[in-house]
């Protein structure tokens, strides 16, 4: 997240979750917002995602945009814009090919982290939010479950059990402390697993991501 003249901007590949106040500055959108966002004017761009509830001056929606969104002046909606839920604004301007709908659709889950783990040989380390995590606005940590596949140099297990290998676990337990990547000791460098994510609508994340793990002496 940076400020740079008066824009406050939460750049690609960043994730917050929370109250943005921007103090009457502009907020630009790249990344991922999660919460209420309040500002002058506020742009989401294309890849952005913003979820939860928006008053601003006015929008420019290029990504996605859904809740309850209070816009006093313009809100126009690019060709690549879409926003749904509950959107008031003064006046509207749409591009071919955006969507404004009233319907609140389930937004399936995403997953980030930098998927990228360190761990002694024949060791385990915790996987932290900060390496995986699941993004869901409209699902419980509990009801998002991660599905492990093509682990290579070792397994996952959960503190309770370090010694037994498991398939899934869910973005509760990342949020506990309590998954671990345990290393079989194997003298490669390398080791990794395969993740995706699942909502309890079923709906997924997509194509399985690779978790790297380096492995250290």
């Amino acid at each position: 997240m940076a400020d740079s003249r008066g824009v406050l901007i939460i750049g690609e590949g960043a994730v917050l979750k929370g109250e943005v106040k921007s103090g009457g500055q502009k907020v630009e959108i790249w990344g991922y917002v999660e919460g209420k966002v309040s500002a002058s004017e506020v742009v989401v761009q294309e890849g952005g995602q913003l979820f939860g509830s928006v008053n601003s001056d006015t929008a420019e929606i290029r990504g996605h945009i859904q809740g309850d969104v209070r816009v006093q002046q313009l809100i126009q909606i690019k060709s690549t814009g879409h926003a749904a839920g509950k959107i008031k604004y003064g006046r509207l301007s749409m591009e071919e090919g955006g969507e404004l709908s009233a319907h609140v659709r389930n937004i399936p889950p995403t997953i980030g982290g930098d998927l990228d783990l360190t761990v002694p040989k024949g060791g385990a380390v915790r996987i932290t939010t900060a390496d995986l995590n699941a993004l869901d606005p409209d699902d419980k940590p509990e009801d998002l479950h991660f599905q492990i596949s093509n682990a290579a140099g070792g397994y996952l297990a959960l503190s309770s059990n370090p010694k037994l290998p498991v398939s899934s676990f869910s973005q509760a337990d990342l949020e506990k402390g309590i998954v671990y990547f345990a290393h079989d000791g194997s003298d490669a460098q390398k080791a990794r697993f395969n993740v995706q994510v699942t909502d309890l609508s079923g709906s997924n994340s997509g194509p399985a991501k690779t978790v790297n793990v380096a492995v250290r002496d």
